[in-house]
């Protein structure tokens, strides 16, 4: 949001563009060559300044969109007006006011996005406080779950199928895996069986959930883990994933060390 502020300033700040600069008298046929110019760009220079000022308003309508969030409305009419004047050395704030005008305007701004962001942030606490309630209970159930076992740190799992035995992986190893990822209402937002594609990563990369879970396994089997935030994506959560969130993840082991593997 800061890039916001800077490109608004900016665009307010050009309005004072050579404003003690005597404008340069310009010939009635100047005025007309420059009428007809406008409509017929062939000049490399009248391109580049055309193309200058084309550019540069959809940078600004950007972030003069981004401002709509917060109740702040840009009259585009009068920053062309005023880069006119700018440019014509007649503008109507002098160097002072001009200063006090975008301060007003980026202390008006900050405040705004302060208000929104408190606002996010207690929606944010709240949803957080209601998925940790949701969590507790719903890990109380699962407990009651046949053959469902649970460690000290909280970690829940049950055996789905089992694999034809063998070693199991090691925190500094690298494991292949299968599996989905849903949260407890039933909503996925991960899955390597839809991509296709199982993924590879260092044991020791990932939630405390899944590093101690995948060192339980054995290769070809597959298990249910149900992971409270404190060893999943805690109180903050993540893109996806709200805070104070328990985890549901069904996981299929494939290999250990796949890059080991292969090579020999």
């Amino acid at each position: 949001m800061k890039k916001i502020t800077v490109a608004v300033v900016a665009a307010l700040a050009l309005s004072a563009c050579q404003q003690d600069k005597p404008a340069k008298p310009v010939t009635p046929t100047e005025q007309a060559a420059q009428a007809e110019a406008k409509f017929d760009l062939n000049d490399l220079n009248q391109k580049a300044a055309y193309s200058i000022g084309q550019n540069f308003s959809k940078q600004m309508q950007h972030n003069f969109d981004s401002l709509k969030e917060y109740g702040m409305e840009i009259d585009t009419a009068l920053v062309v007006q005023g880069i006119k004047d700018g440019f014509e050395g007649k503008g109507q704030f002098d160097e002072a006011q001009l200063a006090a005008n975008m301060q007003e305007f980026q202390t008006s701004l900050q405040a705004k996005m302060k208000e929104q962001q408190d606002k996010l942030a207690a929606e944010a606490k709240k949803k957080a406080e209601e998925s940790k309630a949701a969590g507790d209970s719903f890990r109380a159930e699962y407990a009651k779950k046949e053959d469902v076992k649970t460690t000290d740190s909280g970690l829940m799992y049950k055996v789905l199928s089992k694999g034809k035995g063998g070693d199991k992986p090691k925190v500094e190893d690298t494991v292949k895996v299968h599996y989905k990822g849903t949260l407890i209402d039933g909503q996925q937002f991960d899955s390597s069986y839809d991509r296709d594609e199982p993924t590879s990563f260092p044991l020791s990369g990932v939630i405390k959930g899944w590093t101690e879970g995948l060192q339980l396994m054995e290769v070809g089997d597959k298990f249910e883990f149900v992971i409270p935030p404190e060893i999943a994506y805690g109180e903050h959560g993540s893109s996806r994933i709200p805070g104070n969130s328990t985890l549901i993840f069904e996981v299929e082991l494939l290999e250990i060390n796949p890059k080991a593997n292969a090579e020999q």
